[in-house]
């Protein structure tokens, strides 16, 4: 399967690292312009060299703000205004117990993770109809079915992801434009090895190791039995947004390594 998105625009949100980096440069490999995006002119600037580096001619631009804020999806809107593919990557998690999580982080976890891909999907979904062609992809997790003990603000953020995501694929049914969302399970990003450093550094493990132990402990219905790498949950990315996806559509997307027990 060769995917061809050359003429097509690709906005990948959050996109200077992780699943959102690997996603930005599957889609520039495909022949995507690529708009990438992240908080800080350095970060933007790195993600950039990265995708030129892997991906020679690759046609990248940069984006920098804070997309969880209205002002700043109002301005890449005004200077993107048509996107053909959008990819509502931002997101954040952290480890916290129930009864630590204060109001401001149930809102600030909505507002990131959730908001940001409704505003940007809001402000792009109708002229996708109107070309008659778009993708729309929402990456929530697997914790958004199996909402993690440890991090329920989090998981309740994927879960609202998931329903959006088929809500709007049904209003935009027949317009040619679909909407799905991508289920990654743990995997190997700058922030999981970020929460497993303590692990890594006290055992001197190698990420994978620690990685492949962390999903054993606690995601121990993992099929595969280790964590996925960026990679591999880019090319679920890439392909939703190709045109051989045209009859998937309102779906949830596992790459989640057999964690979730669903037929």
């Amino acid at each position: 399967m060769k995917i061809d998105l050359s003429g097509k625009t690709a906005l990948v949100t959050g996109s200077t690292a992780g699943i959102g980096l690997a996603s930005a440069k599957g889609l520039a490999a495909a022949g995507a312009r690529v708009i990438i995006n992240g908080r800080s002119a350095a970060g933007v600037e790195k993600a950039h060299q990265t995708i030129a580096a892997a991906v020679p001619g690759a046609q990248v631009v940069g984006f920098v703000g804070d997309l969880s804020e209205p002002a700043q999806c109002e301005k890449i809107v005004a200077a993107h205004p048509d996107v053909d593919v959008l990819i509502n990557n931002l997101g954040i998690f952290e480890l916290k117990d129930f009864f630590d999580i204060p109001d401001s982080d149930w809102e600030r976890f909505f507002q990131v993770n959730v908001m940001s891909g409704v505003r940007l999907s809001r402000a792009y979904a109708q002229g996708m109809a109107a070309r008659k062609w778009g993708r729309i992809v929402f990456i929530a997790s697997e914790s958004g079915f199996n909402i993690p003990v440890d991090m329920v603000h989090y998981g309740f953020t994927k879960t609202a992801q998931i329903a959006i995501a088929r809500g709007l694929a049904k209003r935009l049914a027949g317009t040619g434009v679909t909407v799905n969302s991508v289920l990654p399970g743990p995997t190997l990003t700058e922030g999981v090895a970020a929460m497993l450093k303590d692990d890594i550094a006290r055992t001197g493990k190698s990420l994978e190791e620690a990685g492949r132990d962390f999903v054993m402990e606690h995601r121990s219905t993992s099929l595969i039995q280790r964590a996925a790498n960026v990679d591999e949950v880019a090319n679920m990315v890439v392909y939703a947004s190709s045109p051989q996806a045209s009859a998937t559509t309102g779906a949830s997307l596992r790459v989640d390594g057999g964690v979730v027990d669903l037929l």
